[in-house]
């Protein structure tokens, strides 16, 4: 019985002792990199408040009428005076982060190094670079008053099921999650709604954290309602010691 028992070996165990304690030194330098991102971040968006984070899909061009309704989003809530936050990249990135440079607020691009898609645009007035997913995923968070999403692929579905996520386990207060483009949200909806919510997997009063609108204006409207109610700036009860952010 003993020799089927797993065999997991220690640093001290390993054969290769030069090997190994250069791979833990290794990944020890990378949790300072990621703390520098973390740092970075702070220190740059802490004041950008308040401000609207804004996804979409990287590989629309000018020409399609989602990169127009983005602009023209950016622009409102750049008037506004919403900081307006993007993936920094083309796409629908770009024309958010090119609405809200045209406008009265910033515009601010977190930046993800990527070997395809992912360059820069030039509509940004603050620009921070990230090597590590996570810690950009953080930022847009953290420093965002609400959630505005366009049509996009995998990657704009992981942002928005992470804020979802994140406010219905309460690690994060509650702010608006706005759908743009009824006719492409449609489907994930009622299978959220059939699937989902009805064999118990979430909570149908979970689906009411999202809001499907079309209207650019209306988009504005419908945030600037919801903190008709409440204070803008995060309370002190929406940041407990458990709190993600």
């Amino acid at each position: 019985m003993e020799s089927d028992r797993k065999h997991v070996p220690r640093l001290r165990q390993l054969t290769n002792l030069e090997r190994a304690t250069s791979r833990k030194a290794s990944e020890s330098w990378q949790m300072f990199t990621i703390m520098a991102e973390f740092i970075d971040a702070a220190e740059r968006l802490s004041e950008i408040r308040p401000a609207v984070s804004i996804f979409g899909s990287a590989r629309v061009n000018a020409d399609n009428p989602y990169y127009g309704i983005a602009v023209d989003i950016a622009r409102r809530l750049s008037d506004e005076g919403f900081s307006v936050i993007s993936g920094g990249g083309p796409g629908i990135m770009e024309a958010a982060n090119r609405g809200a440079f045209d406008g009265k607020s910033p515009s601010v691009g977190l930046n993800i190094e990527l070997p395809r898609e992912q360059t820069s645009n030039a509509w940004q007035n603050i620009s921070i670079s990230f090597r590590h997913f996570f810690a950009r995923k953080v930022a847009f968070v953290k420093y965002a008053d609400a959630y505005v999403v366009l049509p996009g692929g995998f990657g704009t579905l992981d942002e928005f099921t992470e804020v979802l996520t994140l406010i219905q386990t309460g690690k994060t207060r509650r702010i608006p999650v706005i759908l743009v483009g009824t006719s492409f949200w449609r489907g994930l909806l009622s299978w959220m709604r059939e699937q989902m919510a009805n064999n118990g997997m979430i909570d149908v009063h979970d689906l009411e954290l999202i809001q499907v609108i079309d209207e650019p204006a209306n988009v504005v409207d419908a945030i600037f309602s919801y903190y008709e109610a409440r204070d803008i700036v995060p309370a002190e009860i929406e940041h407990p010691p458990h709190s993600f952010l």
